[in-house]
Formats: C-alpha cells, sequence, structure tokens
C-alpha cells in the first residue's frame, strides 16, 4: 500500500527542490494575501512546512477549512525568496497541485491558540489537552519523557539490573499515604489495593535470588498535590540490590544520573560525584530542611542562647534561628510581604532586625536586642547594610520555619541564588523514630522497613528510654537536587527479629507484624540476604531536567490539582449494576 506521505513536514531542504512530495498534517494557519494567494502553515510531529496557494483552484480548497483540520498536501517544491533561517525548512516551499481534508476540525473557534497555550488557563488545557500537546513546546517534553525513560533503562541494563514487572493489584499496606482501594469481585467485603511502591515486592525478589532489579514503576497514592507532586499517580526508577550496602546504592545511583543530567539537562552545571553526603541532623540546624537546595548561598544559624532574656516574649525558653543577608537595601513594604509569605507558608510568624550605617540595630524588634547586639554580631558576621530574619519556637517549628526564610531571602535578595546548575547531595542519617505531635507516641519517622544503625544491640540498648530511642538513625537517604527530593531509599532491614524488635519500639508486636507484612515475614524466615534500594522520581526527575516549575507540564495526562482528570471527566459516577456487582453500597449524604 502506498504511503500516504513521502516526507515529513521537518524533512524538506533546498537539495529537494523540483521533487514531487506529499506531506501530512494539521493545518497550523492560512494567511491570505489576494484573492488568489495565500500562505498556509502544514504542521506534524517533526516540524512545519509553508505551503503557497496560488490559483484560484486552491484557494476555493482552503477557505472553508478550519484551523488544526489534517490534511494532505501534494505538490512540488521550490526555493524561497524570503527565507526563514528559524525552522529547518526555511529554506523552501511547497507549491501545491492537490490538497484533501483528511480529518475536519468542526470548530471555527479554538479553546486556544495552540503555539500559545501554555498561557491559557490550565482547567482549559487539561479539558483540552490534546489540543494542548498539539503544541511542539508542549510535546517536546513528553518526547524527553520518553528519552531519559529510554535512557534510564539502558543504563540500568547495563550495569547488570533485570527489569522485572510487579503486580499492580495488591494487598492494602500501612506505607505513609492512603491507599486506592479496588473491590474484588469474587470476595465480597474485600478490597485489592493499587501499590503505594513495589517495596515489599523488590524485597521479595532479593529474598528470592534475583541480585540486581529495576522497573519504570508505576505508584499510586491518593494524595494531595503540589507544584512537584501529582495527584493520584506517579512513576519511579524502583531499584533493589542484594548484598549491597548504602554506598553501593549510591554509587549505582550516581552512575546512572549523572549521565542523565549531563544529556539532557537544562543547565550545564551539575554537582560532581560523589555527590555531598549531609546527616539529616546538620541539614536542619544549617539549612532548616532536609531537602535544601544548595543554590542558595545562606545558612541557618542558633541564637537561642544569645537572645534569651532578652525581653521579648517569643523568644524565651524557645529554639531562635536566624538567617542573615548583607547589602540589603530593601524597603519595609518588601521586609512586611517576605514576614507575610512566611507565616501563610509555616503558619508561624517570623521577626527582624537591620543594622544601620552606624552599625546600630534597627527597626523589627531591634529594641529588645540592645543588650545582646554585640553577640548577635559576631556570631553571625553581621556589618552595616545586614539584615537579619528570626524564627522561634518549638525546635522543628523553628527550623523549618528558618528553613522557608532561607529560601525566601536567597531567592529575593540578589546574589544568593546561584540558579543555573545541579546542586545534588545526599541526605542521610535520617532518625529512625519520632514523637507524633498530637499523641506524643513514638513512630517511624520515614520507612518502617529501613535497618536501624547499630541493629539489634541499638534498639536493645534503648529500650525503655525514649531518649535513646530518637537517637537512633536509620540507614535511610534521599537524593535532593534543587531543593526537591529526587529519590528515597535505604538499607533494608531483612532480619525477622530486627523487624519485630524494631516494630514493638512503637507498639506493635509480632503479631500485627505478621499480620500487616505476612508474605515478606514470612520469606525472611526463609533465610534472606541483606540488601538495599532506592527509587528516583521519574516524573521529579524530567520537571528538573526540563526546568518546568509544574510537574504536570511533565506528563502526558495529568490531573488537576483537586485528583480530577477533566478531559476525560473521572472520576465519575458508575451505575448501580456495577455497585451491585461488587458488592458496594453508598451512604446517602
Amino acid at each position: 500500500m502506498k504511503q500516504s506521505r513521502t516526507h515529513n513536514c521537518g524533512e524538506l531542504r533546498l537539495c529537494d527542490a523540483g521533487k514531487e512530495v506529499t506531506i501530512v498534517g494539521w493545518m497550523e494557519n492560512v494567511r491570505e494575501v489576494g484573492s488568489n494567494f495565500a500562505f498556509l502553515v502544514l504542521r506534524d510531529f517533526y516540524g512545519t512546512t509553508q505551503v503557497v496557494v496560488e490559483t484560484e483552484e486552491m484557494m476555493r480548497l482552503i477557505k472553508p477549512i478550519n484551523k488544526e483540520s489534517t490534511i494532505s498536501v501534494t505538490g512540488i517544491v521550490r526555493e524561497r525568496e524570503s527565507k526563514n533561517t528559524k525552522i529547518p525548512t526555511g529554506e523552501i516551499e511547497v507549491v501545491p497541485t492537490a490538497i484533501t481534508v483528511l480529518g475536519k476540525c468542526r470548530h471555527n473557534q479554538l479553546p486556544f491558540e495552540i503555539n500559545k497555550s501554555k498561557d491559557a488557563a490550565e482547567e482549559t488545557r487539561l479539558r483540552y489537552r490534546y489540543l494542548d500537546l498539539r503544541n511542539p513546546a508542549v510535546k517536546q517534553n513528553i518526547v524527553l519523557r520518553c528519552q531519559v525513560v529510554a535512557e534510564l533503562r539502558r543504563l540500568m541494563t547495563e550495569k547488570g539490573f533485570l527489569e522485572i514487572t510487579t503486580p499492580i493489584l495488591t494487598a492494602s499496606s500501612p506505607e505513609g499515604a492512603r491507599d486506592y482501594l479496588v473491590p474484588a469481585r469474587n470476595h465480597p467485603g474485600k478490597f485489592y489495593a493499587l501499590p503505594q511502591a513495589p517495596q515489599q515486592f523488590k524485597q521479595l525478589l532479593m529474598t528470592s535470588g534475583f541480585d540486581k532489579y529495576f522497573q519504570i514503576a508505576p505508584c499510586f497514592r491518593d494524595e494531595d498535590a503540589r507544584a512537584d507532586r501529582t495527584p493520584g499517580e506517579f512513576y519511579q526508577l524502583d531499584m533493589e540490590m542484594a548484598f549491597a550496602t548504602q554506598d553501593d546504592v549510591l554509587s549505582t545511583l550516581e552512575d546512572v544520573l549523572v549521565p542523565v543530567f549531563q544529556k539532557f539537562g537544562k543547565y550545564e552545571r551539575i554537582s560532581a560525584a560523589p555527590f555531598r553526603h549531609i546527616p539529616f541532623n546538620e541539614a536542619m540546624e544549617r539549612y532548616g530542611s532536609d531537602k535544601p537546595d544548595l543554590r542558595i548561598d545562606l545558612e541557618v544559624n542558633d541564637i537561642s542562647e544569645i537572645v534569651q532574656g532578652c525581653g521579648f516574649a517569643p523568644f524565651e525558653g524557645a529554639t531562635v534561628k536566624a538567617v542573615a543577608v548583607d547589602d540589603f537595601n530593601q524597603a519595609r513594604k518588601w521586609i512586611d510581604k517576605l514576614i507575610a509569605d512566611v507565616e501563610v507558608q509555616t503558619g508561624n510568624k517570623a521577626c527582624w532586625v537591620k543594622v544601620d550605617e552606624n552599625g546600630e540595630l534597627t527597626g523589627g524588634v531591634s529594641k529588645f536586642l540592645s543588650e545582646c547586639k554585640d553577640a548577635l554580631v559576631a556570631k553571625l558576621n553581621l556589618k552595616p547594610g545586614s539584615f537579619v530574619c528570626m524564627a522561634a519556637g518549638k525546635k522543628l517549628a523553628a527550623q523549618k520555619t528558618a528553613g522557608v526564610i532561607r529560601t525566601m531571602l536567597g531567592k529575593r535578595v540578589p546574589g544568593h541564588f546561584d540558579e543555573d546548575q545541579y546542586a545534588i547531595c545526599w541526605i542521610v542519617d535520617f532518625p529512625m523514630y519520632e514523637l507524633d505531635e498530637e499523641t506524643g507516641k513514638v513512630e517511624f519517622c520515614h520507612n518502617p522497613f529501613s535497618m536501624p544503625q547499630g541493629g539489634m544491640q541499638a534498639l536493645l540498648d534503648a529500650e525503655g528510654d525514649v531518649e535513646k530511642l530518637l537517637a537512633i538513625n536509620a540507614n535511610q537517604y534521599d537524593l535532593v537536587v534543587n531543593g526537591y527530593e529526587s529519590a528515597s531509599g535505604a538499607v533494608r532491614n531483612h532480619d525477622p527479629e530486627i523487624m519485630v524488635k524494631a516494630f514493638e519500639m512503637v507498639g506493635l508486636g509480632e503479631e500485627n507484624v505478621k499480620a500487616k507484612f505476612p508474605a515478606m515475614y514470612n520469606a525472611f524466615t526463609y533465610g534472606a540476604p541483606p540488601h538495599a534500594g532506592a527509587a528516583p522520581g521519574v516524573d521529579r526527575l524530567i520537571m528538573l531536567l526540563t526546568g518546568e516549575e509544574s510537574i504536570r507540564e511533565v506528563i502526558t495526562f495529568p490531573m488537576n490539582k483537586n485528583a480530577q482528570d477533566l478531559m476525560m471527566d473521572a472520576p465519575t459516577a458508575v451505575d448501580q449494576i456495577q455497585l451491585d456487582t461488587v458488592h458496594i453500597a453508598l451512604l446517602e449524604e
């Protein structure tokens, strides 16, 4: 069968002049110059080609065609008089001898101009995503996504990893987020869950004797949306290694990710591997975050002891953190907005002082700090023109608020944000346990499957001593890129006795472990190898590579912030027969 086209719309060059060709695509635009003369732009996946209509017959054919209809153009290639050096086909044009409509656009008015779709409202873009994706700038993100995923697969395979797919329908498991549940038709009252991650399956693969596993894994979590997180589903480069240490995993991911950043990244500069290791406690103290943006050169300082007894009530008995910047010349209105933005983002109030040209503290809470001025100047290395923003409260709240202050000052005050790079680090030594703020009970801080540093002995030494228990670190690590958590992983707890003891510390016994994780617990009793792994987020990785500010820009068919697919009208109601089939009754509101 004859192909529908001889060339694509990004292919023709000056050397093709004189050839008869057939090209197909979407009619992007028509510019009529006279009654029998017009310029038509035809666009396909590969690019655009100019078509020049010069006859009454051809004008009669194109006049009733709406933009974005798909058409076939057969004609002769010739050299353009007025060349366009901005596009690859800018030296030629096609003079048509035949134009055929392949797919008619039945709408005179489009929801938005295709090439400017990114300027349209997000809800409109998502509702007409199939039109939005016709925009070459939008489509390029999806093309890049395909290329990055292919490169990840290639690099992992070269390192001896096997790509193994794991089940989508599985058991509900307490892994930190809400499950998406699927009713089991043949088992009334019971449900499958979509996997939040292939966590247990990949550990079971290690127990099964596979040495290196990976997959581009779909994960499902009923979470609220953020700029860097889509609701519902996401993809990660899930990987696990048997008989491996933390260093084995970190070096493997560095070997895989650095070439990806170098090949596909928007910025040329990237942190050299091995990436810097920052312990969790140090990150919270110096940056006020366990995902610090190292492109910002500011740090958080503790001034708690210096300001105690100064007479400012919020400082008394509190942890007080400060971030200072030099050469500050912003107006009071600017400062007030900063303080307001900090409160909106953190729920905590911040306060401030400036250093005037005489070296005196002025503005904000300066009247309370006169007696400790010299100590503050020495601690924060202040000089005339410095600005200090402070946060007070319980330790963690003060740290996190100061972290937000650091980020805002770093990005808003010129000279402190070196944006055009990938600043990458590992955050290590996460706490194994934490206190629940509401109940005061000990809970797992992150992943309950992590091996506690010090193993069983560390747990035995901390038994009955909350302070010692909270001091235990996990063999857990996060990859942070430009302030975004981009991967998370751990050396796994492969010993059932240590696992049971770790769960006992949060009030769960062996029966709870068996009930919640039966397959993994039982498998580990048959001789499990030490193993470790991690899971870089594919969507977030591509967002960083493209420099997009919203993760929805790199997902082909994303949901909106309310977890709705406006294009497909999901979620939607289902009929009573479908509900009856899966034994579900809806409660009347």
